[in-house]
Formats: structure tokens, C-alpha cells, sequence
């Protein structure tokens, strides 16, 4: 079965959602809280990723749901991430949440910076 990514939004995968809702928990964090991606100069490769929790939406901020997870972006940011997956993992080559956003042209090693 062939999988597409939906470049209308922002998506999370099973092992992120999970460890989204496992940081929520140990950070006592309430339903109200989402998780907040946005885009940001700097990085070895121009543009970094920025990832944290927030309970606030702002004005003209874009927000999806995906494995039930809230993720709300602003609207800047959205542009270099339409389409992106954030994945998790926790193997013995690297761990932490990853962006797999099909508008990089370039990528740092450490996956953290882009450019487009």
C-alpha cells in the first residue's frame, strides 16, 4: 500500500504523537497545550526547525490534528513546512523528533537546519 503525504498540512507520526503525549504527561502539561513548530533563520544550513510546547494561538496561525495531536504553526513558517512529517526516533543512530519535510533541498547532518 502506497503512502502520500498531504501537503496541505503538518502531520505527526504514530511514534511522535506517542512521545508528544509522553512529554506532555511528564511535564504536567493540561489538553489545552499543542505543539508549536515553526521555522527560524540560523543553522548550518540557513533555516532551522523550532519545536515547543504552547497554549496560545495566535492570529493567522494554521493549525491540523494529526494522530491526535494539535499542531498549530504560524503562517511564515507554514510556507517552508507544507507537507512536512514529524517522526520520532529513539534508535541507537540518533534520538529525538525529526522533520521530514519535502520542501528541503539540503539538510545538515544532524537534521536540525534546511535550506530551500
Amino acid at each position: 500500500m502506497e503512502t502520500t503525504l498531504d501537503t496541505s498540512m503538518i502531520t505527526a507520526t504514530d511514534k511522535a504523537a506517542q512521545r508528544v503525549f509522553d512529554l506532555m504527561k511528564e511535564a504536567n502539561l493540561d489538553e489545552t497545550y499543542f505543539i508549536r513548530v515553526a521555522v527560524e533563520g540560523g543553522g548550518c544550513s540557513g533555516l532551522s526547525y523550532k519545536l515547543d510546547f504552547d497554549n496560545e494561538e495566535k492570529a493567522g496561525d494554521q493549525i491540523f490534528e494529526s494522530n491526535g495531536v494539535k499542531i498549530v504553526c504560524d503562517m511564515k513558517s507554514f510556507l517552508y513546512l507544507c507537507g512536512t512529517e514529524l517522526d520520532f526516533s529513539d534508535g541507537l543512530n540518533g534520538k529525538g523528533f525529526a522533520f521530514n519535510n519535502p520542501n528541503a533541498t539540503r539538510t545538515c547532518g544532524c537534521g536540525e537546519s534546511f535550506a530551500v
